[in-house]
């Protein structure tokens, strides 16, 4: 099966290829044969009932510096193309929603991943609250005296926007943090949704863990140490990556989690698990691929394909 796959993603030329897991599904999907076509967020554009972009052709090579070349940009009928990976990182703020409008207009004829609708619907942060057994405490709020209170029962939490991503602005609060006033102050001023207070996981120190999911099943993790002196994992962050085998908990979790997934058509998804429970559920562009492969885990990227070609199998013969 040869497919044309258009990539809606940051611009390729400014992303660092070691841990980039929209990189690895490019190399994966080139060397399958199929054509691959890029495009940034801005050049999405509908008109009526099309849905087009400006795309470059796109050949990829696992060279640093080197990894990518663009051919002439062309406007092209989206609904003419087989797959499109949506894999621009977040902010998930109005743009992003923006497109998944957009792109929902010819899904599933032409099969975006993750379906864009499903994607909408399930900001990372609050998706994961339908599982609340597999959770930490977690209190979606601006209300101060719901944080007091919460705070109250629970000791030490951690404070983090809503929308945030790659670790920015997590915060530890003690019970008795002098600063609580003024970091409430702050976020108040600064997010006008609500944010996210959930109990402090203490062996955070031992590492949060990234599960890679695939239609539903659990393919690979790694674990993500944080730095000293700072309790945010984020490879970004100064976190490092080690090798990592999936426990019975982590298993249930993913069993638990998976079936919904696939249903949704959340085809790569990964999930966050801190001593057991479950963090976040990340749908938007997920990362950790080249990270599982690089510690000697399996190769994700060819389990992602195989399973995006056995969907658009069932969409043709259907």
């Amino acid at each position: 099966m040869t497919l044309t796959v258009a990539v809606q993603m940051d611009p390729i030329q400014a992303i660092r290829i070691a841990g980039d897991t929209t990189f690895a599904l490019l190399l994966e999907a080139q060397a399958r044969g199929h054509q691959l076509l890029h495009y940034t967020p801005d050049r999405l554009s509908q008109q009526g009932g099309t849905v087009s972009a400006r795309v470059e052709p796109l050949r990829v090579q696992d060279v640093e510096g080197a990894h990518a070349s663009l051919g002439t940009p062309e406007r092209v009928d989206l609904s003419s193309v087989d797959v499109i990976l949506m894999r621009q990182d977040p902010p998930f703020d109005m743009a992003y929603i923006t497109a998944t409008h957009m792109l929902e207009r010819i899904h599933p004829k032409t099969l975006v991943v993750n379906a864009p609708a499903e994607v909408r619907n399930a900001p990372e942060k609050l998706y994961v609250l339908d599982y609340p057994q597999l959770m930490p405490p977690t209190l979606i709020t601006r209300d101060r005296a719901e944080i007091e209170a919460f705070r109250a029962e629970h000791g030490t939490v951690v404070m983090k926007p809503l929308h945030g991503h790659g670790g920015a602005a997590v915060f530890r609060v003690s019970p008795d943090d002098p600063n609580f006033g003024s970091m409430f102050d702050l976020f108040a001023a600064t997010f006008r949704e609500q944010w996210v207070v959930q109990r402090f996981l203490e062996r955070i120190t031992e590492g949060d863990k990234r599960i890679i999911l695939i239609d539903g099943e659990a393919m690979g993790a790694v674990n993500r140490v944080p730095a000293r002196n700072d309790i945010r994992s984020n490879l970004v962050r100064g976190g490092a990556a080690n090798a990592s085998e999936l426990t019975e908990r982590e298993r249930e979790i993913c069993a638990t989690i998976g079936p919904e997934l696939k249903r949704r058509g959340l085809v790569l998804v990964g999930i966050d698990v801190i001593d057991g429970h479950l963090t976040e559920i990340n749908v938007t562009s997920p990362t950790g691929i080249r990270a599982i492969r690089r510690l000697g885990g399996p190769d994700l990227a060819a389990a992602f394909w195989d399973a995006v070609e056995a969907r658009v199998g069932t969409v043709l013969s259907a």
